[in-house]
């Protein structure tokens, strides 16, 4: 299964609730931190609602 490194590239102060909410759910809590998550539909909709504030990649394992 393909693997996304998700890294929190702009701050979320200033944010909606839902924004907050989805950088926590993903596990991100301070600029420049990186989560390694699987690529499923939930994660990559997580990615949608935040995408201006991280920056994806795929890698390999």
């Amino acid at each position: 299964m393909a693997r996304l490194q998700i890294t929190q590239v702009k701050s979320k102060i200033g944010t909606k609730h839902n924004h907050r909410e989805s950088l926590r759910t993903l596990g991100l809590r301070k600029i420049r931190q990186s989560v390694v998550r699987d690529d499923t539909p939930q994660v990559r909709g997580l990615i949608h609602t935040v995408r201006h504030l991280v920056v994806v990649e795929e890698v390999q394992d």
